[in-house]
C-alpha cells in the first residue's frame, strides 16, 4: 500500500525549488530563506519518513478495519454528511494528537523532529518523524464511529497536503475571516516559534477554531525565532530523528525514584523533579 501523500511528493519538491528561487531573485532581509544543509536534512527526513510509512500504513489500516468491523453501524462513503463529519472529526483528532505530542515528552520525542530546523520554508514541512506509531490512537475513534478506514487515510492525506503550504514566510497574513477560521502561514509560524510567548500554541491542522475554542491560540506579533528552546546544532539524520529519545533515556537512567522516571517519560518536555516541586 502506497500512502496517498506520496503522489504529491513531485509537486512538493517542485514548489520547494520555486520558493528557493524566489529568495534568490526576490530576497527579503527579514526572512531566513534556505540553507543547503538544512534543506537536504529536511528532505532526507521526509524521504525516510515515507519509507517507514509504507509498512506502517498497512498496520494502521488493519487496526482501523478491525475497529470498523467491530461496530454494528457503518457510515456511507457516498453521503456528503459522512465526509463533513470526517472533515471536522479528522481535524479535531489532529488537534488532540498535535497538542498531546507537545505536552507528553515520550510523544514529543517523535514530533520534535519537525521543529528542529532553524529555518521556516516549504522544505521544513517535509522534515517528518521516523517514528509515526504514536499517532494511531488519535484517529481510532473515527473508525469506531463507523467511518470507512480508507476515508480516514484519505482525509489525513488532505490535511497533510494543506499543511505543507503553511510552512512559508513568503505569505503574509490573509483576509481576516480566513485567518479567523483557518490555519494559515501566519498562525503556523507562531507554532514553530521558540519565543516564550509562542510555545505550545496554534496546534490546528486545517482549522484554527479548536485553538480558539480551547484557548491555545496566539496571533503572530513579535518576530518569530524558529527552532527549539535548546537546539541540537546537527544535520546528522540519526541525531535529528532520535536525539530526544536518547535525552529522555539519560534522564530516566539518572533518576532515583520511579515517580521521577515516570515524570521524565510522561511529563511535559522540560519536566524535572525540581520543576514539579
Amino acid at each position: 500500500m502506497i500512502p496517498t501523500v506520496v503522489y504529491a511528493i513531485p509537486a512538493f519538491v517542485l514548489l520547494v525549488v520555486v520558493e528557493a528561487l524566489s529568495y534568490r531573485f526576490l530576497p527579503d532581509d527579514e526572512e531566513r530563506g534556505y540553507e543547503l544543509r538544512d534543506t537536504v536534512t529536511s528532505m532526507s527526513m521526509g524521504a525516510g519518513s515515507q519509507v517507514i510509512a509504507v509498512p506502517w500504513k498497512v498496520a494502521t489500516i488493519v487496526v482501523y478495519a478491525a475497529a470498523y468491523t467491530a461496530v454494528p453501524w457503518h457510515l456511507s462513503s457516498s453521503s456528503g454528511w459522512t465526509w463533513l463529519l470526517l472533515f471536522f472529526g479528522d481535524d479535531l483528532a489532529y488537534y488532540a494528537y498535535h497538542r498531546a505530542h507537545h505536552r507528553v515528552r515520550v510523544l514529543w520525542a517523535s514530533h520534535v523532529v519537525h521543529h528542529s530546523s532553524l529555518r521556516y520554508n516549504l522544505s521544513t514541512a517535509l522534515r517528518q518523524t521516523w517514528t509515526p506509531m504514536t499517532g494511531l490512537p488519535f484517529w481510532l475513534p473515527l473508525a469506531l464511529l463507523g467511518v470507512p478506514p480508507w476515508m480516514i487515510l484519505v482525509e489525513q492525506a488532505v490535511s497533510l497536503v494543506y499543511q505543507f503550504f503553511l510552512h512559508t514566510e513568503r505569505v503574509d497574513k490573509l483576509w481576516r475571516p480566513v485567518e479567523w477560521f483557518f490555519n494559515t502561514p501566519s498562525h503556523h509560524r507562531v507554532h514553530h516559534g521558540s519565543n516564550q510567548v509562542y510555545l505550545d500554541r496554534n496546534y490546528g491542522g486545517i482549522l484554527i477554531i479548536w485553538d480558539r475554542l480551547f484557548r491555545t491560540f496566539e496571533p503572530e506579533g513579535e518576530r518569530v525565532v524558529y527552532g527549539l528552546t535548546k537546539n541540537i546544532d546537527s544535520y546528522n539524520l540519526v541525531r535529528v530523528a532520535f536525539h530526544e529519545y536518547a535525552a529522555a533515556w539519560r534522564d530516566v537512567r539518572a533518576a532515583v525514584r520511579w515517580r521521577d522516571r515516570a515524570g521524565y517519560v510522561f511529563g511535559p518536555p522540560g519536566w524535572s523533579p525540581r520543576v514539579s516541586r
